[in-house]
């Protein structure tokens, strides 16, 4: 049986060129790999070689006859993508005569350069770890990443939830190019007070910023500020204990939470505060996190997407593994309405696996109700302040995904709310800043101020680029800004090629 890419996938694209007879997509030079929500093996191509699953850094490619229960639905997830799918799942092949571009190969080359080239990257996260990856590919260049928190690796490992042991396995691969006798981490120190960001760029030849988008987008509402509201970055660094909020107060004495969004991290949130504790304990959670989990009243989370579920964030890898987890997952029919043209054939499971959960029998126990069409108007609060509930206007979604209030409003009580709207980078001292987007403006990685490139300053990752994607599609993004790095480099357009090569702590002084 052909091999097929289950719920880890992270989309780095490392299957994509081991694989010898293209068929693995989207690769990262066809346009909807940007888009993509993992990637896909075609079953009538696949020959069973293997060589994906060597280059898998998740083990997220499994043999076919191989695939666990939890994952069985991947086969026709990864089929579906090469045929059109219509009603009863009858399945026509696609036009054979369709054919999809193959990944280029590239070889390291050789750089234009004899003497040894230093790079400073701030961050430790995918994209900076992937950054360091490609520029040691080249013998002559070191790597320094400076990293403000106690451990490496970022969102890798403060982000993903704890139960996603596949996913959070791809710090083994960071791991692995830490090693790298030209890598060196230096871990607790914050660049812009520990040390300078001009002291870095004249400490290395060029210096990539990869500090990611560490804050939420603010959720403008009244009531936004009450105790008992609580960012899913906040809490889901809480349960990971990322330093910065491990001692978040999380009150976990009321019945019901709910959280505002619907994208994957606000089902990690759910499904974390739903989990049975025991289920847990042999994770990476935080133990201080887990004591709380195992004093937790809660028995309903609420989770709220304003569009309808065929514009719902989450992605299908994510609801699968939601659903096939044993989360007692609850849809209400009556929001299942089905847009009257659905060509899309990842929207088509996702929709056909919603009502699937949706007719299922109800079970008693923690349950994670899935609500759509709800926009938050304010947070009510209680006679101390503290959020009783969440005011949500009823919206009406067009076949074109337009919403329209209308006018129709619910209360929902809960004393936790949880905000899960999206990331936003924030701006760096001394680098321009896209105040609307939340990036630090650049030109295929190099960072830009008033139209003119900054020399020897580049950048990669979500402050690139905004918060899109997932953990590897930072590999196609970063090897786009160390190709830009090396040109510049081997140009002579570095504004010091000569840094001044002072010691760490000399700096630090």
């Amino acid at each position: 049986m052909p091999h097929v890419v289950t719920q880890a996938c992270c989309g780095d694209a490392s299957c994509v060129y081991a694989c010898p007879v293209n068929c693995i997509h989207p690769t990262p030079d066809e346009p909807d790999f940007g888009v993509a929500e993992m990637l896909y093996i075609d079953p009538s191509t696949c020959v069973d070689c293997g060589a994906c699953v060597s280059a898998c850094p998740v083990g997220a490619i499994v043999p076919g006859h191989r695939l666990p229960d939890d994952q069985a639905r991947f086969a026709d997830i990864n089929a579906g993508h090469y045929t059109t799918g219509v009603a009863d799942a009858v399945r026509f092949p696609v036009d054979p005569s369709r054919q999809l571009p193959m990944a280029p190969v590239t070889k390291p080359r050789r750089l234009a350069v004899d003497e040894p080239v230093s790079i400073g990257i701030v961050g430790s996260g995918p994209s900076a770890m992937y950054a360091a990856d490609e520029l040691l590919r080249h013998p002559q260049v070191s790597v320094t990443l400076y990293e403000r928190l106690r451990r490496p690796f970022g969102l890798a490992r403060y982000g993903v939830a704890p139960d996603h042991t596949a996913t959070r396995s791809v710090m083994w691969l960071f791991d692995d190019i830490a090693r790298d006798p030209r890598c060196e981490i230096k871990l607790g120190l914050t660049v812009g007070r520990d040390i300078m960001l001009d002291d870095l760029r004249e400490r290395h030849d060029a210096v990539i910023w990869a500090g990611g988008a560490p804050t939420d987008r603010a959720l403008a509402i009244p009531g936004i500020t009450a105790p008992g509201v609580v960012s899913a970055t906040a809490f889901v660094g809480w349960y990971n204990d990322h330093r910065d909020h491990d001692h978040l107060d999380v009150d976990l004495a009321t019945s019901r939470a709910v959280v505002i969004g619907n994208g994957n991290v606000a089902l990690d949130v759910a499904r974390i505060l739903t989990a049975d504790p025991d289920t847990l304990a042999a994770t990476a959670i935080s133990r201080h996190a887990l004591a709380t989990l195992r004093r937790s009243e809660i028995e309903e989370v609420v989770v709220l997407g304003r569009r309808g579920p065929a514009q719902a964030a989450f992605t299908l890898p994510e609801l699968v593994g939601l659903v096939e987890s044993g989360a007692n997952v609850v849809v209400d029919p009556a929001e299942l309405s089905r847009p009257p043209d659905t060509p899309d054939a990842t929207t088509r499971a996702k929709l056909d696996l919603l009502a699937e959960v949706a007719a299922r029998p109800r079970r008693g126990g923690r349950t994670l109700r899935l609500g759509f069409r709800r926009s938050p108007v304010r947070i009510d609060a209680d006679a101390e302040g503290r959020a009783a509930g969440v005011v949500v206007e009823r919206n009406r979604v067009t076949d074109d995904g337009t919403i329209e209030p209308t006018g129709t409003t619910d209360t929902i009580a809960a004393r936790l709310v949880l905000t899960s709207i999206g990331y936003r980078g924030i701006p760096v001292p001394g680098l321009p800043f896209d105040e609307a987007r939340g990036v630090i403006p650049n030109d295929a990685g190099r960072v830009v101020a008033d139209g003119t490139p900054v020399p020897g300053m580049y950048v990669t990752g979500w402050i690139k680029r905004g918060p899109s994607g997932f953990i590897g599609t930072n590999k196609t993004d970063s090897a786009q800004t160390v190709a830009s790095l090396l040109a510049d480099l081997e140009a002579g357009a570095l504004a010091d090629r000569h840094p001044r090569r002072r010691g760490l702590l000399d700096l630090l002084s």
